[in-house]
């Protein structure tokens, strides 16, 4: 799956903004992205919406308890890979149907979190059990959520591409060729929210995150840990 944003909509990690310029590797546009994965992804569907998002999922090479999928409701977008443990107790939770399956339930938890304010973002995600990572856009707020289960069991990686677009995808390698050290792995445990303003540890909230410099011969630009408790945890 891939998300990209441009820097109307999230203001660029300044870690990676900094990998990016200390030390040159070949980088491309959103658009050359964009298009890259469609190519790489004969079955990909995408999506524009304006000129600042773009969103694209296939289910090529897909594992079976990683699946992919876009679903849209409200003007609320959500990419979602993965499978949730707890679906059938969350149906009952948010008063959803049976069919609900697990991108339409983060789309209604999303909901809950912003029409039902004030209570954090934690609270959400702390609350699916699974193997999971979603990139949510709020067109309505023009707001970004994104999350990953606290195991890191589906891999989400981050970067920033030659015009300041933020992009969001699975594929390590896809975002390598785009983003050059300007990339780095989403961190388990942990969400990005443009309303907060900042990358979070949904486990500890109060904890720190520091994003550590990668060395000149790693392709990672850095490594964003959780300082205190949050980092055993994510490791056990």
């Amino acid at each position: 799956m891939l998300g990209v944003f441009s820097s109307e909509i999230v203001t660029p990690p300044e870690e990676l903004v900094a990998a990016g310029n200390w030390s040159p590797s070949p980088r491309t546009t959103s658009l050359a992205l964009m298009k890259r994965y469609i190519k790489s992804n004969l079955s990909s569907v995408s999506i524009q919406i304006g000129e600042q998002v773009n969103l694209a999922y296939s289910h090529q090479n897909e594992s079976l308890l990683r699946p992919r999928s876009l679903g849209v409701k409200d003007d609320i977008f959500c990419l979602f890979e993965g499978m949730l443990d707890n679906l059938g107790s969350l149906r009952v939770e948010y008063g959803l149907a049976k069919s609900v399956d697990e991108v339409m339930l983060v789309i209604e938890a999303y909901k809950a979190l912003r029409d039902r304010a004030p209570y954090p973002p934690s609270h959400v995600v702390g609350h699916l059990a699974g193997n999971f990572a979603f990139v949510v856009f709020d067109k309505s707020t023009s707001a970004l959520f994104v999350a990953t289960d606290q195991f890191g069991s589906v891999p989400l990686y981050w970067g920033i591409t030659a015009d300041g677009f933020v992009s969001f995808s699975d594929d390590a390698e896809m975002l390598k060729g785009a983003c050059g050290k300007s990339l780095a792995s989403f961190p388990p445990g942990c969400f990005f929210s443009t309303v907060v303003g900042e990358l979070r540890s949904y486990e500890n909230p109060k904890n720190k995150i520091t994003a550590v410099p990668a060395a000149d011969e790693e392709i990672w630009g850095a490594t964003f840990k959780v300082e205190g408790p949050a980092v055993l945890a994510a490791r056990e």
